[in-house]
């Protein structure tokens, strides 16, 4: 295959280098496009075709369904890691070994406190305020009290930065679920898992012992595991570029935050339930809405099924649908938002219109009914995917920094109107 490509425009040829991939993948290396052509830009809405960085932390193949990450398959993480592992994995390149794992966890757990002020702030907002915004708005408040930027230079500082940041955010998740939920702040306890002191933080009630459930805490494990990272998404990107101006590692995440909020996103798993509460609304007749998807005519979107990335079967989806069919069974939960879930499922999983398009659940419709299950508020299940992509989002932010990429300045096609003179306001008709 050619390493170069060429580009005829204004009756001149121009080339540019062929830039490959470790797995194939072939982009062309347009960066001196404006200046070899006297201004021309390429033109790529949402930038579906563009690659906007070389990475070498996730690996995403939509059409053959595979998710890996530093060369692991998901499969095999979701199945034989825990999601520490994951995030050291991700954020440092490689598995830890036992000492490494547990200096990690020690590390983490020492930075777990957060400055009293900050329940000040978490004070300010009314219960019904949107959890997303909350987390958002704490995390921004974290540069408050760790002013200092971080040195990305010095291996130590990054370290610091990291399990700071890992420590907290799983305090602020869960004070964020407490405060909406009117239960007093926890800590949790050091002693235990990070996800397992995740769990006992959001959970725990202070008259009443709190028991781990090990199913639970396996399907939450697995989805902060499938949750971790997904290559150059929405929030991601949001992360590299605010990085990119060089803002601290807390700012950069909160930006990563709000970008994740948005419904096409990470909100899409709570726009799962909304739908299916709507469905039971109109009486739960799932082959109704099942005709509704499949009619171009209806404006009715079947939320939860394909994928704009993966179009075969979200590999994610695969893994966690065990886990979701296990915890409905082990909880014995009697809900009819879930039992109008089962039956989109498997009226989907039989269709042949569903099949052939290949409109499969994806992850999103598995982790809203797990979290659902778990009796997690339903606009909390976004907060939960932040979670989750966190040491993706430290790792993106980590090797744009390490790798000195510019800053990021997309161009533009400007459509609106030419020059025109200033009219004073006393002659404006």
């Amino acid at each position: 295959m050619a390493d170069k490509a060429y580009l005829e425009f204004d009756g001149e040829r121009h080339e540019f280098p062929v830039i490959r991939g470790s797995e194939d993948e072939v982009g062309i290396n347009i960066k001196t496009l404006r200046s070899v052509t006297g201004g021309a830009i390429t033109l790529d809405p949402g930038f579906k075709n563009t690659g906007a960085c070389e990475s070498g932390i996730t690996f995403l193949d939509g059409e053959k369904g595979i998710l890996r990450y530093r060369g692991y398959s998901i499969e095999e993480l979701a199945e034989k890691a825990d999601f520490l592992e994951v995030a050291y994995l991700l954020i440092f390149g490689n598995l830890p070994t036992k000492e490494e794992l547990k200096k990690f966890g020690i590390d983490i757990a020492s930075h777990s406190m957060v400055d009293e002020d900050v329940k000040k702030i978490l004070d300010a907002f009314p219960k019904a305020a949107h959890p997303m915004g909350v987390l958002s708005s704490l995390t921004s408040a974290l540069t408050a009290f760790n002013p200092s930027s971080v040195d990305v230079s010095s291996e130590e500082a990054m370290y610091n930065a990291i399990v700071r940041i890992l420590g907290k955010m799983p305090v602020l998740v869960s004070w964020t679920m407490r405060k909406k939920m009117g239960l007093p702040l926890d800590y949790g306890d050091t002693s235990l898992g990070y996800v397992e002191n995740l769990m006992t933080k959001m959970f725990r009630k202070p008259n009443e012992e709190y028991v781990i459930n090990p199913v639970i805490l396996n399907a939450l494990d697995k989805l902060l595991i499938l949750h971790a990272d997904h290559e150059q998404n929405c929030s991601t990107s949001t992360v590299r570029i605010v990085g990119s101006s060089h803002a601290g590692l807390f700012a950069s995440l909160s930006a990563g935050i709000s970008a994740l909020w948005g419904p096409l996103h990470g909100g899409a798993n709570q726009a799962v339930i909304e739908m299916l509460e709507a469905i039971k609304e109109d009486g739960g007749d799932t082959k109704k809405y099942m005709a509704k998807a499949k009619d171009k005519n209806d404006p009715f979107r079947l939320m939860g099924f394909g994928h704009r990335v993966y179009k075969n079967f979200d590999p994610r989806a695969r893994i966690i649908k065990e886990a979701a069919d296990e915890v409905l069974h082990d909880l014995g939960i009697e809900d009819p938002i879930l039992d109008i879930a089962k039956g989109l499922e498997q009226e989907a999983l039989s269709d042949e219109y569903f099949v052939k398009r290949k409109l499969y659940p994806n992850v999103d419709f598995y982790s809203g009914i797990i979290y659902r299950a778990m009796g997690i508020p339903i606009d909390m299940f976004t907060v939960m995917f932040t979670l989750g992509r966190l040491p993706g989002w430290i790792a993106q932010w980590k090797e744009m920094r390490l790798r000195k990429e510019p800053i990021g300045r997309p161009r533009q096609i400007y459509t609106g109107e030419n020059f025109r003179p200033f009219v004073a306001l006393k002659d404006r008709t």
